[in-house]
């Protein structure tokens, strides 16, 4: 995964409403329920099904590290995908997104400008019609390159250009990303 999509992952995240089981055993019961069997937990977490019968019958108390961060992450994508949808469904139609960033923007613009590329820390809301497109490009399998493209024309837009009151030629490079932050 890139920079971008575990920005969104950890924003969905950040939308539940209840906290996830902490416990490797409440985990692997959590799973267990999800998958409805054993077996398929078994196989997303590249263990032994009788490791997970275990697990569920409390006589593995600690996993090891690498089992540890692999059932967490199940685990996290799981929880509460309902409450999820509905803080997507609400950014892409009423709220938008509000993105934190620090990365290398440069600008193609009339000759004889100084707008060479330079590393900003830009925070900036982005209306709810890229936040559609960012998450339907990312349902239809886009590109890393293809969604910072959505978040570039929307930080270009608000951003820069001020929603069309300002630097009508600019065209936005975004590039170097140090990190980024996206909330609904």
């Amino acid at each position: 995964m890139g920079i971008l999509e575990d920005s969104l992952d950890q924003a969905a995240a950040n939308t539940v409403t209840r906290p996830a089981p902490k416990s490797a055993n409440a985990q692997m019961r959590y799973l267990v329920k999800q998958f409805k069997g054993t077996g398929a937990v078994a196989d997303a977490l590249g263990i032994s099904q009788r490791t997970v019968e275990r697990y569920v019958r409390n006589q593995i108390r600690q996993p090891r590290p690498d089992l540890a961060a692999r059932l967490a992450r199940q685990v996290r994508e799981r929880w509460q995908p309902r409450v999820r949808e509905r803080a997507k469904r609400m950014a892409a139609t009423t709220t938008g997104i509000v993105v934190e960033t620090r990365a290398r923007f440069g600008f193609t613009a009339a000759p004889g400008t100084t707008d060479d590329g330079r590393v900003r820390r830009i925070t900036q809301h982005l209306p709810p019609e890229y936040a559609a497109r960012l998450f339907d490009a990312r349902t239809a399998g886009a590109t890393e390159q293809q969604l910072r493209a959505v978040v570039a024309e929307g930080l270009q837009e608000q951003y820069f250009k001020d929603g069309g009151r300002r630097a009508q030629g600019v065209q936005v490079e975004f590039t170097d990303i140090d990190y980024m932050e996206i909330e609904f």
